[in-house]
């Protein structure tokens, strides 16, 4: 004998803890504190994640880049911890990995985006030991400080795989710390540092390459592009890159190493990828200017998650939030839809220990400044804002729902 598994009911139900869904819970509910707001998060804490760049450099105290999630909700939350299994929104429910049935009259999807270890052969074996780091998990972050510390001269390597990643200016950025600090330490004749792209270009947005080249070829870093890491032997600290031959024809290029910082490759979540909330490239497919999804006018997305085409950082969360909320709100009162996200987002760009670089724009490249400060040149300042005021922005004010909008403005005449 059989029996249906329990249902629960919520108005909003909230898919991912992390920077997208605290931030819209926050606010929906300073809007409206009688909202029966709901956040399905499997998670036991939760990660300031800008500052493990910063904690892989050995100038930030990874203890203070985690805090209970408990302890980040908003009140009034209903916090149901657990994963989704699988998203049936023409039923308007979610279903979740213990078998419950979770209905809604409105969703927003945040589950953020997932770090695919596995996607090279050997690195999953390996991370965490025989030099081998990231900063992309706080499980793994302060190996790269360690790494860092005990090197002694030889091959340095950082990677970064093609795009979609989150954050895709951190792996360069550690590889300039780097530099920075075999530098200070009188190792740099000593050392060679390369980094690996499996893209293109340096950067998504043109007017920031050369700056940025700039700033590799001070530290004595060289660029290699269009080479995807593909296997890592820890054993014989050999990285192994694929990279396209004159002919066309995918060759490899093995590539010995004492150190390797490696940037994991980054796809959707697999139950956003496998649902019907999916586009072509498994991201939650939603209207660029409002994020509401496409064919599901009761659904939103944001985040790192949604097919939002700009950069996946915290920056970009901060002005898709409160356009999320504005429309979300409209959307339950049966209004119009008036809210514009226009793509802006920001990438602290850590060139040195005391040096920033912040690249600010919106769709389509278009570099939109906050300060009236050359964006192409490094700033002391920004070191500042980076390290010590955005993190108790972060806690005290975006994920409180009472974060103020601060205006941005296209560059004219953008100079490098």
């Amino acid at each position: 004998m059989s029996s249906e598994p329990e249902a629960l009911s919520r108005q909003v139900v909230i898919v991912g803890g992390g920077s997208a869904g605290i931030t819209v819970a926050a606010s929906l509910l300073k809007k409206q504190p009688s909202l029966d707001v709901a956040i399905v998060e499997p998670s036991e804490n939760h990660y300031y994640q800008p500052a493990f760049t910063l904690v892989g450099g050995g100038t930030y105290d990874p203890a203070k880049t985690g805090r209970p999630l408990r302890s980040v909700l908003p009140k009034g939350a209903t916090w149901i911890q657990a994963a989704v299994a699988s998203f049936d929104p023409d039923g308007d429910a979610v279903r979740l990995d213990d078998g419950r049935i979770l209905r809604y009259v409105c969703l927003v999807v945040a589950p953020g985006i997932k770090l695919d270890w596995g996607r090279v052969e050997g690195l999953a074996e390996t991370l965490g030991q025989n030099g081998v780091c990231s900063n992309y998990s706080p499980d793994t972050v302060s190996y790269t400080w360690e790494c860092l510390k005990q090197f002694r001269g030889g091959n340095a390597i950082f990677t970064q795989p093609p795009p979609p990643l989150k954050c895709a200016g951190a792996p360069q950025k550690i590889a300039y710390l780097a530099a920075d600090h075999l530098r200070r330490e009188g190792l740099k004749d000593k050392s060679t540092l390369k980094f690996y792209s499996g893209g293109g270009a340096l950067f998504s947005v043109p007017d920031f390459v050369p700056p940025l080249e700039r700033v590799a070829q001070a530290h004595g870093v060289e660029i290699i592009l269009s080479h995807d890491l593909v296997a890592v032997d820890g054993h014989r600290r050999v990285a192994t890159f694929a990279t396209a031959g004159a002919d066309g024809k995918t060759r490899h290029v093995e590539q010995p190493y004492d150190l390797l910082h490696v940037t994991p490759h980054q796809r959707a979540p697999d139950v956003v990828r496998n649902s019907p909330l999916a586009d072509a490239a498994g991201w939650v497919e939603v209207d660029k200017a409002t994020t509401q999804h496409v064919r599901y006018p009761n659904v939103f997305s944001l985040g790192d998650a949604s097919s939002l085409p700009t950069s996946k950082t915290a920056a970009a969360v901060r002005k898709q939030a409160p356009v999320t909320v504005k429309n979300l709100l409209a959307r339950l009162a049966g209004q119009t839809l008036t809210a514009r996200y226009d793509g802006y987002t920001s990438c602290p760009l850590v060139t040195a220990y005391g040096k920033v670089m912040v690249a600010e724009f919106i769709y389509d490249g278009v570099v939109t400044p906050t300060l009236p400060l050359d964006p192409f040149k490094e700033s002391r300042f920004y070191w500042v804002v980076k390290k010590h005021l955005l993190p108790s922005f972060y806690w005290g004010a975006m994920l409180k729902g009472k974060a103020p909008d601060i205006a941005h403005k296209p560059l004219n005449n953008a100079s490098q």
